[in-house]
């Protein structure tokens, strides 16, 4: 009983702290904004949030989702969507990270939209990142592979290169389905264990040079502010 109450107990404070760090970014959010929405499990509250503060008249914003479960909890959110062929510049993306350092560089892509998160983030004039403080390291690639957005046609050439780069490739496969993951843009994911990561924008520049590869979650000086939940309390980190 004492180590399930140790699992749950930490299970809520991560939770909790997401919740408490969503709070805090979406303050950012002012009426009339066109806000990109971030994916994965600390982006969802911020997506509930605005949803909520729509619904009670407060606020007025159009969403540009970074993948199809975000346009999902939009929708469900009440929040009207739109796209960046009618928006090109956003006033604000809110997102989560897989990892983060404390020069504000990132590793995401753990739930697969990582392209689109990338652009989505490279049309906003602020990037405010969402995360419990388990998600800040020394360097990146300590805790987390480096997802790679590989086309299928050149999964065995685009593989190949990277281990010459010394990454460790994975092909990320399905749960519940049979065979690889296949993202919102139909491309595979490679999950590659580089290990400590001594230059990031480096092996990010490589890894995009590789014939076939569509993008890397090594995102590199795109974050502005980065909200880290704790325990009791937040973290604030800016450039």
């Amino acid at each position: 009983m004492g180590k399930w109450k140790l699992r749950l107990e930490k299970v809520s404070w991560r939770e909790e702290a997401k919740k408490r760090v969503a709070l805090e970014a979406v303050k950012h959010v002012e009426d009339g904004f066109v806000v990109g929405l971030g994916s994965g499990s600390t982006a969802a509250y911020v997506i509930q949030e605005i949803g909520r503060l729509m619904r009670q008249g407060s606020l007025r914003v159009l969403g540009v989702p970074s993948s199809s479960q975000a346009m999902l909890l939009a929708v469900r959110s009440g929040i009207p969507l739109t796209t960046l062929d009618e928006y090109p510049t956003l006033d604000l993306v809110i997102d989560g990270a897989d990892e983060v350092d404390k020069k504000l560089d990132m590793i995401k892509g753990g739930g697969g939209a990582l392209t689109r998160e990338k652009i989505v983030a490279s049309a906003a004039k602020q990037v405010v990142i969402v995360a419990d403080e388990t998600k800040l390291v020394e360097k990146l690639g300590t805790s987390f592979r480096v997802p790679v957005e590989i086309l299928p046609f050149a999964l065995a050439t685009a593989t190949a290169s990277i281990k010459e780069l010394g990454g460790k490739p994975l092909l990320r496969e399905g749960k519940g389905k049979v065979g690889a993951v296949v993202t919102d843009n139909g491309n595979y994911i490679v999950d590659v264990d580089f290990g400590a990561i001594t230059d990031a924008e480096e092996l990010n520049q490589l890894l995009k040079l590789i014939p076939g590869v569509i993008e890397t979650g090594l995102f590199i000086g795109i974050a502005d502010i980065v909200y880290l939940g704790k325990p009791d309390g937040i973290i604030k980190l800016e450039k």
